[in-house]
């Protein structure tokens, strides 16, 4: 785990930083403007890549920005009415005031640094996906990984001695719904850290730590391109049964096809790397970060869960051996990137 200091667990009563006097503007936002240098810094980058591969960005059916912005800030709104509604109901009942309860967390400035934290992260995850297909183009590596799973298990393939370990049907439907919940993790955690946390900032250490995973990620990707054990040994997985994972399959290998075939076609749009794993590593950041927050009940369940998903990626050979273990490293490289472009402790 990142070699971060914890910090004590936030109370239900904690309410939000000072919004007038303290420290300089300079001082007090220097943190902001790091993340938008960042999200700058990854724009230009993006830009400069897609000129060279000669594909603009996409942004099909509004899966990767404007729809994933839209549905983050309906979960603000509803994470935002909970939380009023939860330090309303903590309050005793003699002193109990929507309006104030309102004025005292949410003022004007903790919300805009709320929406502007957010659109930063949007931005970075926009870039991340462009990258991510314009990879197509890069000479997959599966070789080098299978072998490398192979020697080692000594010289055996890890999702088959998964599937003899755990059988062919019930683990198959349990473990494809685990890695499928994955989504519901990255869709609410940000939101959730932004919204709970005692004070904006230390809400902007995982936010950072979110960025920083799909940018890590990106460059691993050009580090090692590659497909996946299920499209680069087939077989491996033939005992398995018919369910929504592949189709996936067939899905993001016709996509692969067709981008590569015209990638400059509206509609052609790649959605499969391996190398590392992000459901990996995005599942460990949410559990560092757990523990970084002083959570530690949540932190262990969601280690559990980081387990769990471990195992179904290799299980539905969705990724490598390695793709974790490098995935495991990406978090916890994010997770301290976050925490020292933040510095949650200065004010």
């Amino acid at each position: 785990m990142a070699s971060i200091p914890a910090n004590e667990p936030a109370t239900v009563v904690d309410v939000a930083e000072p919004e007038l006097g303290g420290p300089s503007v300079p001082r007090r936002y220097g943190y902001l403007a790091g993340v938008w240098l960042t999200v700058l810094a990854f724009g230009i980058v993006a830009v400069l890549w897609s000129r060279h591969v000669g594909v603009g960005f996409k942004d099909p059916g509004g899966r990767m920005f404007s729809g994933k912005i839209t549905a983050s800030l309906s979960g603000l709104v509803v994470a935002l009415v909970a939380d009023a509604a939860w330090r309303w109901w903590r309050t005793p009942r003699g002193e109990r005031s929507v309006r104030r309860t309102l004025e005292d967390r949410w003022s004007a400035e903790r919300l805009l640094l709320l929406v502007s934290g957010l659109a930063a992260y949007h931005f970075v995850y926009f870039f991340y996906r462009n990258l991510k297909s314009w990879d197509s183009f890069n000479t997959p590596r599966d070789d080098w990984l299978l072998r490398a799973d192979r020697n080692l298990f000594g010289g055996h393939s890890p999702a088959v001695l998964l599937h003899d370990l755990l059988g062919t049907h019930t683990a198959a439907y349990v473990l494809e719904d685990i890695y499928r919940s994955f989504t519901y993790l990255t869709a609410s955690s940000v939101v959730i850290a932004l919204v709970f946390s005692r004070n904006i900032r230390r809400g902007y250490v995982f936010l950072v730590a979110a960025m920083w995973t799909w940018i890590l990620g990106t460059a691993s990707y050009y580090l090692i391109p590659s497909l996946g054990p299920f499209a680069s040994a087939p077989d491996e997985f033939s005992r398995l049964p018919h369910t929504a994972i592949t189709d996936t399959w067939a899905e993001y290998l016709s996509q692969r096809q067709d981008f590569l075939a015209d990638p400059t076609a509206p509609t052609s749009f790649v959605s499969i790397s391996a190398f590392a794993s992000l459901h990996t590593g995005f599942t460990a950041l949410v559990c560092f970060m757990a523990f970084y927050y002083g959570h530690k009940w949540l932190g262990s369940a969601v280690a559990v869960y980081l387990v769990a998903i471990m195992v179904s990626t290799i299980y539905w050979g969705w990724h490598f051996t390695l793709d974790d273990v490098a995935g495991l490293l990406v978090a916890a490289v994010a997770v301290a990137i976050g925490h020292v472009m933040v510095r949650p402790g200065r004010t």
